[in-house]
C-alpha cells in the first residue's frame, strides 16, 4: 500500500467543521452556581467548557450568548481564530466577565475536537510531562465555633487528619469566611501568625504549608503578619493584597521575604506579565477558567517557564475546570502543585456524582493523567438542567468599624 501525503491520514467523515450551537447553563451545584457551557458540532459531538467568575453567572452566560451569534456556523478547529474574535470583537477589549466566557468557550472546543480525534486534551497541548498532578489539600474547619481559639484547634485537628492519609502539602485559611462574621485585619494577623507557629511546632519544618489571604490586606498589614513569622515557617502566602496595582506587590516583595502564589485574579496574558517579568509570584496562581481557557493559559504558562515560576493551578470549582487543570497541568514543565476540593473533609460539592458520573478522581494525593478522549468526563444533562440556579452573591464581610472588606 502506498502512501499518499497529500491524502488525510484518518477518515474526514465524521470531523467537526461547524458549531451547530452554544448554550450556557447555570446551575447549583453543591453550595455554589457554577456556569457551563455545552458546544455541539454539526456533526453532534458535544463539547463541555466551565467558566469562572462565581457569583456573577447571570453577566457570564449573557456575554456566552453575545458570542454565540457570530460563532455559531464558523470552523470550530479554528480555536485560535475563535478566540481572537471574542475578545477583540466588542473593541473594549478584556474584562474578568468577557475572558470567563471565553474560557469556557475555549475549553468546551478543546474538549469537542479531543472527542472527535480519539485524544486527550493534553495530546492538543503537545503531550503529557507527567504521569501524575500532584495536588495540595486545603482545610476547611467546619468545626469552628467563631473565636481564634476553636479555630486554631480546628485547623490543627484537619491537619493532622491529612498528615495522617498522606498529605505533604496542605493550605490553610484564615478565619472568618462567612457574611456574619467580622474581619479586623489586625487581629487577623496576629491570630494568624500564632496558629502557624503552632503548625510547624506540632508537624515540624517538613510539610509544605502555604495560607491565602483572599487578598483582604493592605501593604502594611501583609508585611506586618509575614514578619511576625519565624523565618521559612511558611512556604508561599496567596493573594495577600488585591492585584490591581503590580508595584504594590513590588514594595510588599521589599517588606517581606515569603514567597507569593499569585493569578487566580488575572484574566490575560497582559495582566500577568508585570507579576512573571518583575518575578513577583513564585508561584503562577492561573485559573483555566478566567484567564482564557487552554489558548491563553498555555501562553502564560509558557512565558513563566522562562522565568523558572512553577504552575500552582487555581481550581475551585467543579468536575469540567478540575479536568482542565488536569490536562494543563500535565502539559506543563515546570509545575508544584494544583488545588483539589474533593477530598472527604471538604464541604463545597462541586463534583457531585450525579450531575459529572465520570470525572478525574484523585489517587491519593494527586490525579492520574488518563487518556480517555476529551477531557475525560461525563455530564448528565439532565440532572444538570434540574438542578436550577440560585441567586448568590458572596459574602459581604465587614470591620468593627461597619466598613466592607474584601471577602
Amino acid at each position: 500500500m502506498s502512501f499518499n501525503p497529500l491524502e488525510p491520514s484518518i477518515p474526514l467523515e465524521g470531523i467537526p467543521t461547524r458549531i451547530r450551537s452554544i448554550e450556557p447553563i447555570s446551575a447549583r451545584i453543591g453550595t455554589r452556581n457554577q456556569l457551563v457551557v455545552k458546544i455541539q458540532s454539526a456533526e453532534g459531538v458535544v463539547g463541555w467548557g466551565e467558566a469562572g467568575f462565581s457569583g456573577r453567572e447571570q453577566a457570564v452566560a449573557a456575554a456566552i450568548n453575545h458570542f454565540a451569534d457570530f460563532l455559531v456556523g464558523k470552523d470550530c478547529r479554528e480555536i485560535g481564530r475563535l478566540w481572537q474574535e471574542c475578545y477583540r470583537s466588542q473593541y473594549f477589549e478584556g474584562g474578568r466577565v468577557i475572558t470567563a466566557a471565553i474560557s469556557a468557550i475555549d475549553i468546551a472546543l478543546h474538549d469537542l475536537l479531543g472527542k472527535t480525534y480519539g485524544l486527550p486534551v493534553y495530546q492538543l497541548l503537545g503531550g503529557k510531562q507527567r504521569e501524575r498532578i500532584p495536588a495540595y489539600a486545603s482545610c476547611y474547619c467546619e468545626s469552628y465555633a467563631g473565636d481564634a481559639g476553636s479555630f486554631t484547634a480546628a485547623v490543627l485537628d484537619e491537619v493532622a487528619g491529612l498528615v495522617e492519609q498522606g498529605w505533604t502539602s496542605i493550605r490553610v485559611p484564615i478565619a472568618g469566611h462567612s457574611a456574619k462574621d467580622i474581619f479586623e485585619p489586625r487581629e487577623s494577623i496576629v491570630d494568624t501568625a500564632r496558629r502557624i507557629a503552632a503548625i510547624r511546632e506540632r508537624f515540624g519544618m517538613g510539610l509544605m504549608l502555604g495560607i491565602d489571604y483572599h487578598h483582604r490586606l493592605s501593604i502594611g498589614e501583609a508585611a506586618s503578619f509575614c514578619q511576625r513569622l519565624q523565618r521559612g515557617a511558611l512556604d508561599y502566602i496567596e493573594e495577600p493584597i488585591r492585584d490591581e496595582t503590580p508595584e504594590a506587590y513590588r514594595e510588599l516583595r521589599r517588606l517581606c521575604d515569603v514567597p507569593f502564589a499569585i493569578g487566580e485574579e488575572f484574566s490575560s496574558k497582559w495582566q500577568a506579565a508585570p507579576y512573571i517579568e518583575s518575578n513577583l509570584t513564585q508561584y503562577l496562581r492561573i485559573d483555566i477558567s478566567n484567564i482564557g481557557g487552554f489558548t491563553e493559559a498555555m501562553k502564560v504558562i509558557g512565558w513563566a517557564e522562562m522565568h523558572y515560576i512553577d504552575l500552582m493551578p487555581h481550581n475551585p470549582l467543579g468536575a469540567i475546570c478540575t479536568a482542565a487543570t488536569v490536562h494543563m497541568s500535565a502539559a506543563t514543565a515546570l509545575f508544584s502543585y494544583t488545588e483539589t476540593h474533593q477530598l472527604p473533609n471538604c464541604p463545597l460539592g462541586f463534583h457531585h456524582p450525579d450531575i459529572f458520573p465520570l470525572q478525574h478522581q484523585l489517587a491519593g494525593d494527586g490525579y492520574p493523567v488518563l487518556d480517555a478522549p476529551g477531557l475525560g468526563i461525563e455530564v448528565n444533562e439532565e440532572a444538570l438542567r434540574k438542578s436550577e440556579a440560585l441567586n448568590w452573591n458572596p459574602p459581604f464581610l465587614r470591620r468593627r468599624d461597619g466598613s466592607l472588606t474584601n471577602w
